[in-house]
């Protein structure tokens, strides 16, 4: 470019905040509410497990310095990240230290004492003059009195200027809007203990909040502790001490016993057990060798290992984990939608109601004015929303964190709330009911014993990595058998490959195309049935149109399967196997597993199948993330079968990191434990709302009784929303041995 040409425009990179103090279901919704109002505001997305606001802003049309303004309004503190760091919130301890009264909770460093926090000193504080007002009680009215308001004005001004704000950024029925009117109220008909005493249980109520959104976030939070934070580098002979952080794709690593792997990568020296549960929840420790992955984190009980790393830190199992919940944040449940929108009528709902019972009965039919101004206060107090907005994103984001530890990943409460009322799952076969590898069982010679068969098969699928011709291969070298070299060879997709070995020509094919090519013997066409029969894949190698030998390969289904489709009958769930292996083969694994199957079938036909069983109910995919995209896309819910790898994680709705069938029945029990936990949130919400609704208008319960009708339900709400952090899913039965089908004559 010359220096006369102007620089292309660039795509202007979207900009990262740290929002110190949003971090509940509420407060998000507070900032996206003030951003949509924004002019030149586009692809906003919010996170309160990282407390980040990310959005492309047009500066012409709003200023950074407006958008800070009005974050700012709302009582929270806007932190601008550069693009690199924006995936880590400010260590800074000073963030512990803003006192951001009202709906806003503090984030601060692990193990800070509640009472350390702001919201927690402006607890104490009202709680201080609560009590010194009371004692004065006793001593001179007056004094209390004074006491009473003092405590009510310090626990109401943060919270009106918030309302203020709110109302002057679009959201005129705020929660912040609603307590500040009722405890001004309280005060301006004489009734200042009282305001006193709601203004304190409200801030209780924050306070318990933000606590417990603490502890939802925390298991997400600690996964980016995982992976350590220096990683031994080897250079020649020696190892050198590197941050981790700073490797890069291709250098070697060592691990030393009781050490945690720095980095995604493969074993090239070293056998060791290692223990992936802080990544996948896998318990018990899996015996690795050269060859192998390894996940960053995961800890080396064992041996020296030497490891290639295969991922930068930012993109290693670890990262995309994080960034996968992250993302499932703004993955709504059809139920949290609809109380997003429900709250947006209610809201304002209440205030006319309040409104209409204070003024309607003094104005119309003579009531005394004190008694109904105290009724319609305490209306709306009873009517704050808060325990409603919570009841969903609550239990989804305490069932999310609770999944990721047990190594089950779901992109959101719309999947989560999905999975649990599929009426059919769908199985791929290879890789997901089966291990995926393939090993030869039976091998069948036509005037040729095995080793023959097996020495000139092996040649012919030497350049092959296909999962049968590795089969095959394998099968060679573990005979100890010398292959020889191959000339002119050439796949034939879906029906086997060719080549010239010794001055033959050789082929090794599927029974179909060998049907084709020549007419097979009795005996062959004998045993391929009986292999077939038995749940084997059947290879027929040729020599020209001469049938040499039939080669039986199994792939074995995983351990697991049997109980995990045993769980899924007795959860009501359907199963069947949908198959592009020949009809008696996928038949007798079906058999030995006990579902329903559909064999030989294209990529067309499973997408077919996926949307009929759809039509009956809703129906989830399971496969392994790579060759079955289109069908997990097809289905209500799709569910990948990979231990991290990066296209598990980015095709379907949900992946399982320990690679078990019976993380599907547990996708799908924990999808109906929250949906319960969802359930219940809701009754505690409106009945006690409406309990008290119905006492106050009678005069039997108060504006304290009234707020704690509100600040109860809260924390109702999230205790029982926390108890999804303790949830293990059913202990699945023990897995019946699965017998081979015996061996053809």
């Amino acid at each position: 470019m010359s220096p006369s040409q102007p620089p292309l425009p660039e795509t202007p990179q979207p900009l990262t905040y740290f929002v110190d103090g949003m971090d509940c279901a509420s407060c998000v919704a507070k900032v996206e509410r003030m951003v949509d109002t924004l002019p030149g505001t586009e692809g906003v997305k919010t996170s309160f497990t990282k407390q980040t606001l990310t959005l492309h802003l047009d500066e012409q049309r709003t200023s950074r310095a407006t958008l800070e303004k009005n974050l700012k309004a709302l009582g929270y503190t806007p932190s601008l990240l550069r693009p690199a760091a924006a995936a880590t919130p400010p260590a800074d301890p000073h963030h512990a230290d803003h006192d951001h009264a009202g709906h806003t909770h503090d984030i601060a460093p692990a193990g800070t004492p509640w009472y350390r926090t702001g919201q927690g000193r402006l607890v104490v504080t009202s709680g201080i003059l609560l009590l010194a007002a009371w004692l004065f009680g006793f001593i001179e009215p007056r004094f209390a009195t004074a006491g009473y308001i003092a405590a009510t004005l310090l626990g109401v001004w943060p919270l009106a200027k918030k309302a203020v704000a709110s109302a002057r950024l679009g959201d005129p029925f705020s929660i912040n809007m609603l307590v500040s009117l009722a405890t001004i109220g309280a005060v301006a008909i004489g009734e200042a203990p009282e305001g006193a005493v709601v203004v304190f249980f409200f801030a209780i109520g924050e306070l318990l909040e933000g606590v417990a959104a603490g502890r939802a976030r925390a298991g997400i939070q600690a996964l980016a502790a995982l992976a350590p934070k220096t990683a031994l580098l080897v250079e020649g002979t020696g190892t050198r001490e590197v941050p981790a952080d700073q490797l890069q794709v291709g250098q070697t690593v060592q691990v030393n016993p009781g050490g945690r792997v720095p980095a995604d990568g493969t074993i090239l020296t070293g056998t060791s057990s290692l223990d992936d549960s802080p990544v996948t929840g896998e318990s018990v420790p899996v015996t690795k060798s050269a060859g192998d992955p390894v996940f960053a984190g995961s800890i080396n009980v064992g041996g020296t290992l030497t490891i290639q790393v295969d991922k930068a830190a930012s993109d290693n199992t670890i990262a995309r984990i994080i960034h996968l919940v992250e993302e499932a944040e703004g993955s709504k449940a059809a139920t949290a939608r609809f109380i997003d929108r429900f709250s947006r009528v209610y809201t304002p709902g209440v205030v006319l109601v309040s409104a209409l019972v204070a003024l309607v009965p003094p104005l119309a039919f003579g009531g005394a004015w004190h008694e109904w101004l105290y009724k319609g206060i305490s209306l709306l107090l009873i009517g704050c929303p808060c325990a409603l907005v919570l009841s969903v994103p609550a239990s989804i984001t305490s069932a999310i964190s609770a999944g990721t530890r047990r190594g089950l990943l779901i992109k959101g409460g719309g999947a989560l709330e999905t999975i649990g009322s599929v009426k059919t799952v769908a199985f791929d076969k290879t890789g997901t009911l089966t291990a995926g590898k393939p090993k030869v069982t039976d091998v069948q010679g036509q005037g040729l014993d095995r080793a023959e068969v097996l020495r000139l098969a092996a040649a012919v699928e030497s350049g092959s990595s296909h999962p049968l011709a590795r089969a095959i291969t394998q099968a060679a070298q573990e005979g100890q058998i010398r292959v020889p070299a191959a000339t002119d060879a050439q796949a034939l997709p879906g029906k086997g490959a060719t080549a010239t070995v010794e001055g033959r020509a050789l082929s090794v094919t599927s029974p179909r195309h060998a049907a084709g090519l020549t007419t097979l013997t009795p005996e062959v066409s004998r045993a391929i049935t009986a292999f077939e029969e038995q749940g084997r894949t059947a290879v027929v190698l040729l020599e020209g149109a001469t049938a040499l030998g039939v080669i039986a390969i199994r792939d074995e289904p995983r351990p697991d399967a049997r109980a995990a489709l045993s769980r899924l009958h007795d959860l009501g769930v359907k199963t069947v196997m949908l198959t592009g292996d020949n009809a008696r083969t996928g038949q007798a694994i079906a058999r030995d597993l006990g579902l329903d199957v559909q064999a030989e079938l294209l990529p067309e036909d499973k997408l077919r199948l996926i949307a009929e069983l759809g039509a009956q109910g809703g129906v989830a995919m399971v496969g392994d993330g790579i060759n079955d995209a289109p069908a997990l896309a097809q289905a209500d819910v799709g569910i990948a079968m990979g231990g991290g790898t990066d296209v598990a994680l980015e095709t379907a709705d949900a992946a399982l990191l320990q690679e078990r069938v019976t993380g599907v029945a547990d996708l799908i029990a924990l999808s109906r434990a929250t949906m319960g936990n969802i359930k219940v949130n809701i009754a505690f919400a409106l009945g006690l709302k409406a309990i008290f609704l119905v006492t106050t208008l009678l005069g039997y319960t108060n504006l304290w009784m009234a707020i704690l009708a509100d600040t109860g339900a809260t924390a109702l709400v999230t205790a029982n929303a926390l108890r999804l952090l303790r949830w293990k899913g059913q202990a699945a039965p023990k897995a019946a041995p699965i017998t081979p089908a015996p061996h053809a004559a």
